[in-house]
């Protein structure tokens, strides 16, 4: 069977499926092969805590850049108290970080998008791809409503840059659905979101949103570019 054909397969077998469902089934299929990677934005807290629930056997991992509001890491103590669960946290390599820092300066990144996507690309891309490696299913918090460059993505898609197959269960949610879910099983989140933070990355490349503007004009707002960093590349 082909990989699109495998696609295609799973995707219609997953398509009336509620995300808890969906969590369920596809860690019975690929039984040990299936992390999950939450940046402890509030999509990925709600997967979070439909993992817990059911007991699932997903790993879960974050990243950690080395450039995070405190915040974000206290969440991640705070989630794996509440869920009785091991975070596994992946950081740059040493070397590499030292290179980048060496070539563009500490806050280089604002001098230009190369400069910015090198930073991502140390930070974020090379240790997603060590965390990935050996797995299946890539479990994701992605949501149609984030950015017009999300809007057309699948709940299940292939991911070429990173060879694994996707799976995005919250795809079909909206912003609305997502909170009143967060507030119903009283799961944490941070408190930047109550500050007009709606997507959460590095401190310095994050800032709070005004009325009206896009849910990802905070991230990189000094650049007119595409709002991704490389992780969701296609």
């Amino acid at each position: 069977m082909s990989q699109q054909q495998n696609i295609s397969d799973l995707e219609a077998r997953f398509q009336s499926l509620s995300a808890a469902e969906g969590l369920e089934l596809i860690a019975e299929l690929f039984p040990g092969k299936v992390v999950f990677s939450t940046s402890l934005g509030q999509e990925d807290q709600v997967i979070t805590q439909l993992i817990a629930s059911q007991n699932l056997s997903i790993q879960i991992f974050s990243l950690d850049t080395g450039r995070l509001f405190p915040e974000t890491l206290d969440l991640l103590s705070r989630t794996e108290a509440k869920y009785k669960t091991q975070i596994k946290v992946y950081y740059p390599t040493t070397s590499s970080v030292e290179n980048l820092v060496s070539e563009i300066g500490i806050n280089g990144f604002y001098e230009s998008v190369e400069n910015r996507k090198s930073c991502c690309s140390v930070r974020k891309v090379e240790p997603l791809k060590r965390a990935l490696a050996g797995n299946d299913i890539w479990i994701t918090g992605l949501r149609a409503e984030q950015s017009a460059n999300r809007s057309d993505m699948k709940r299940i898609e292939w991911d070429e840059s990173n060879q694994i197959i996707k799976y995005n269960p919250l795809m079909d949610w909206s912003f609305d659905q997502m909170i009143a879910y967060i507030n119903e099983h009283r799961i944490p989140y941070n408190p930047l979101h109550d500050q007009g933070f709606v997507s959460i990355g590095c401190a310095p490349c994050t800032r709070a949103i005004l009325p009206g503007e896009d849910a990802r004009a905070g991230r990189w707002w000094w650049e007119e570019s595409k709002k991704e960093c490389g992780l969701h590349s296609r």
